[in-house]
């Protein structure tokens, strides 16, 4: 099986030297290729990509403008020539033998269309580090693999032939363009599995403000993908028609303090579990802000 390392960025030349050299220098398993699409910024990372191209001649740049994450995938992905295209981000660093597992597991299930892992905090031990690490990604359990809806797009893994199938991203999911993909893996007979032995590092946000504005754009994008597809599961009703929807809605209102709760297991040490607490919850209540104000964005459409 050849393999495509396929990665997006903008404004982020200062992390994504870490990016690749975790792929070309730690792996146990090189990448036959690794394609990078550029959306440059005041921070790009022409210099750091022409840098490492000196050391891995199949590290190629597609300049772009920056439109959104959707768009520079679908100008990236058709020049990806592998049998699997992995993708990750410009702010991650996968683990060694990311890309050995991959190819493994890809080997081992041809069923799968998409194959990703787990996200673990690469940014430091201050409590607002600890707190993204428990918010900002799904956490799979530690054995086995699961069959499940998504794997983050950060951590990611996709047959060829599964995108040849699927096709392009929707360019007009301002984020959550991964789970909508996902789920159009799905519809079209594919299986998504995570293991969460595969992992990469991730540099979470590194202030309170980038943190819940995260959060906030969370919540839009979830509205967004269940606004298309209404049979995918909702935390919330798309209506309320009956008691159940009402009851669903109740639930929907006070689901940070029991998913928060539930988070909260990632958080080590008891005095950082009390200090975190509230300050989780708050930034459910951000993400759900976030659900609401795409709400009415849609019903002014």
């Amino acid at each position: 099986m050849t393999v495509s390392v396929f990665i997006c960025t903008y404004n982020r030349g200062n992390l994504i030297d870490g990016t690749l050299c975790a792929i070309i220098e730690r792996q146990t398993r090189k990448p036959d290729e690794i394609v990078v699409v550029n959306g440059g910024g005041i921070n790009d990372c022409h210099a750091t990509i022409v840098k490492w191209q000196k050391l891995f001649p199949t590290l190629r740049e597609i300049k772009t403008k920056n439109v959104n994450l959707a768009t520079s995938r679908n100008i990236g992905l058709p020049q990806c020539k592998g049998d699997i295209i992995l993708q990750t981000d410009d702010d991650a660093e996968p683990f060694p033998n990311w890309i050995e597992r991959l190819v493994d597991e890809h080997q081992k299930h041809p069923e799968a269309g998409v194959i990703g892992g787990n996200v673990v905090d690469a940014s430091g031990e201050g409590l607002i580090f600890k707190i993204a690490d428990a918010t900002t990604f799904t956490h799979f359990n530690e054995e086995g693999y699961c069959e499940t809806r998504t794997v983050p797009g950060v951590n990611s893994s996709y047959k060829r032939d599964t995108i040849e199938k699927v096709g392009a991203y929707d360019t007009n999911m301002f984020r959550g363009e991964d789970v909508d993909y996902n789920w159009r893996c799905i519809k079209a007979g594919y299986k998504v599995l995570s293991f969460p032995d595969i992992k990469v590092y991730h540099h979470h946000r590194a202030t309170w403000k980038g943190l819940y504005n995260q959060q906030y754009m969370y919540g839009r994008a979830y509205l967004l993908v269940r606004r298309k597809w209404k049979d995918m599961y909702c935390c919330y009703p798309h209506g309320i028609y009956n008691l159940r929807d009402l009851a669903k809605f109740c639930y929907f209102c006070i689901v940070p303090f029991v998913d928060q709760a539930h988070k909260l297991k990632h958080v080590k040490g008891f005095f950082n579990k009390l200090i975190a607490y509230p300050i989780m919850v708050t930034i459910g209540y951000n993400w759900h802000r976030g659900v609401f104000v795409q709400y009415f964005k849609e019903l002014k459409k």
